[in-house]
């Protein structure tokens, strides 16, 4: 699909490894790009096309105000239904890009870079509505997700930090404690899908 901005999806200024006035575009994997790796929930398949993350990270800050590098991702985690997160290795490369093209302006707040969008950035969602559609009819697909109900949310969220936690701890889990944690996790699972 064409872009004013991007030309070809996944060419273009944003594009792959392209110069442009901006400077060089990402090569295939790089920042904002293709999905994979730890943020990336399910399967190989992308969830949003070369170049989408920034511009959801564009319109996430103009229509929520600034925000630092962790309020994104947990933004997006949250309008993707959990579906998809960025890392800190996508996302801090992706707002380093668009600060300078001069479409966002960071500033040290408490040790943190907080991100404000700027006229610029206005002016490049503006132009590029098209892009912005697009994204956000993918957006509403994920929309349900977003919706679920919040003790089920927090409840997998406990979960998850209880299951990063354990395999975190300083002395690695022998094997009977592996077994151990990977049959309650199997047994709540077995569990979920009979309720």
């Amino acid at each position: 699909m064409d872009h004013p901005f991007w030309g070809r999806r996944g060419h273009g200024m944003f594009g792959r490894g392209m110069r442009n006035e901006f400077g060089r575009g990402w090569p295939k994997g790089g920042p904002g790009g293709g999905f994979g790796g730890r943020g990336h929930r399910g399967g190989g398949k992308r969830l949003l096309a070369r170049g989408d993350l920034r511009w959801l990270i564009l319109s996430l800050i103009a229509e929520d105000g600034p925000a630092h590098g962790y309020e994104l991702i947990k933004a997006i985690e949250t309008r993707m239904g959990g579906a998809y997160a960025p890392s800190p290795g996508v996302i801090y490369p992706t707002l380093t890009l668009l600060e300078e093209m001069g479409a966002l302006e960071g500033r040290e707040e408490g040790g943190k870079k907080r991100y404000a969008i700027t006229e610029a950035g206005r002016t490049l969602l503006e132009e590029n509505a098209d892009a912005l559609t697009d994204l956000r009819e993918m957006l509403a697909k994920f929309a349900h997700r977003a919706a679920r109900p919040v003790a089920i949310a927090e409840a997998i969220m406990r979960l998850r930090g209880a299951v990063h936690a354990k395999l975190a701890e300083d002395i690695p889990l022998d094997e009977a404690r592996i077994k151990e944690v990977a049959d309650i996790l199997n047994q709540a699972a077995d569990r979920v899908e009979k309720a």
